[in-house]
């Protein structure tokens, strides 16, 4: 009878395979299987015998994005150390592999045993740190083969992942390989003991403790100043085109004195000038501010990059994109600043969004209706509108601390 492990290796092998085939037709799947054929070459060009590494390994940006206080405290605490940073998807990769944040960034080779040998014996790392959900077999085995300290952080976990399962005995077996686990909530820990593993320590989500930071910077904008205006204003990020739809037919018709950003996911000219179009109030996009009079406009668009955090600290009610269909966008950036936030009625699986709609700081709506309705009742009573943000700060200040209980766990293996 062939073992679990042996199966294992045959799915692998035939998914890769597979991949290559898809590759000839898919340009995400390609990036995805040529990328990988760098990463040995790469490792072997930026790394020396000698070096002392830690790696991290991310599947794509949302868990970049968890792992990077993480990064950033290796990076000032372990300086003489190199972080060696792979992600498993292209999206993420593709997007961060000139981050500064590691000195290399790769593409995590194929769980194949063979890889996992090579790239263990390239990188060296004196610990290894996994994020959230990633859970490799071949990867895990040869890290406790050779002592090789291992973390899983910012976990989270539920009772439908095979882990729990009757079935899921081996994928089982390579999760309980790890040294120490950070869970994001007590019902992961709960989960986790439930499998014999009792090690794990609840410290939440280090993405929290990423946004806390944002307070400490400055989030001015000059041009920000003039088109708020003083007047309240709603920032709409990371929109897709079930969110705007739902905007527009909103200022088109609202009577308020409201000013509105969106800060559309999908930045093509075409994109943008369809929105304009829809637009019945005084519109302007920030690639053509100009010398023009932010006072008497009325919706701003955001037709580039990089200021979407910022902007969020001029708003006195956020609207998230994504939670229509294609999954809901970082509710916490806007919740830092103290303000209430919508989004689409599709938020399970995304644990802060749960957390804070059951709360109150969070508002799902399903139509221009829903929408309507919720804005008049935020913007007729204004502490309403107050106490539902305080409720978003209140959330990220009492769930912070994620990063200090994790570095201190590696003072002790480093």
């Amino acid at each position: 009878m062939m073992s679990l492990r042996f199966i294992y290796h045959i799915l692998i092998n035939i998914t890769w395979l597979g991949l290559h085939v898809v590759a000839l037709f898919n340009a995400k799947i390609k990036l995805f299987v040529h990328g990988r054929k760098q990463t040995f070459s790469i490792l072997k060009e930026k790394l020396a015998p000698g070096d002392k590494t830690i790696w991290m390994h991310v599947a794509s940006l949302g868990e970049f994005e968890q792992g990077l206080p993480i990064l950033e405290r290796l990076r000032s605490q372990y300086p003489n150390h190199k972080l060696v940073l792979s992600f498993f998807s292209p999206s993420g990769y593709e997007v961060k592999k000139n981050t500064p944040a590691a000195d290399v960034v790769v593409y995590l080779p194929m769980d194949h045993l063979s890889n996992a040998k090579h790239f263990l014996k390239l990188v060296q790392p004196e610990l290894a740190i996994f994020v959230k959900y990633e859970v490799w077999p071949n990867y895990l085995h040869q890290l406790k083969k050779q002592n090789i300290p291992t973390l899983l952080i910012s976990a989270i976990f539920s009772k439908r992942q095979i882990y729990f399962k009757a079935y899921g005995g081996f994928m089982r077996k390579s999760l309980q390989k790890f040294d120490a686990y950070f869970v994001q909530d007590d019902d992961s820990k709960k989960l986790l003991e439930s499998i014999g593993i009792a090690n794990a320590q609840v410290g939440g989500d280090t993405r929290l403790d990423r946004v806390s930071e944002i307070l400490e910077r400055n989030n001015r904008l000059d041009f920000m100043d003039s088109f708020k205006n003083n007047q309240l204003c709603l920032v709409a990020g990371s929109t897709w085109p079930e969110d705007e739809a739902i905007l527009i037919d909103y200022i088109n018709h609202t009577k308020e004195r409201l000013k509105l950003v969106i800060a559309p996911h999908q930045i093509k000219p075409s994109h943008i000038e369809k929105i304009t179009a829809a637009l019945k109030k005084n519109t302007v996009c920030y690639s053509e501010l100009g010398n023009q009079n932010l006072k008497e406009v009325d919706v701003l668009i955001i037709d580039t990059i990089g200021l979407l955090t910022k902007i969020y600290s001029y708003a006195n009610i956020a609207y998230v994109g994504g939670g229509f269909a294609t999954g809901l966008h970082n509710t916490m950036e806007p919740a830092v600043f103290g303000i209430p936030i919508v989004i689409g009625p599709q938020f399970e699986g995304f644990k802060e969004a749960e957390d804070l709609v059951k709360a109150g700081g969070i508002v799902p709506v399903s139509s221009k209706d829903s929408f309507l309705n919720l804005m008049k009742d935020l913007l007729d009573h204004p502490t309403t509108l107050q106490n539902k943000g305080k409720i978003n700060s209140d959330y990220i200040n009492s769930n912070k601390g994620a990063s200090d209980l994790i570095m201190k766990y590696v003072s002790t293996v480093l």
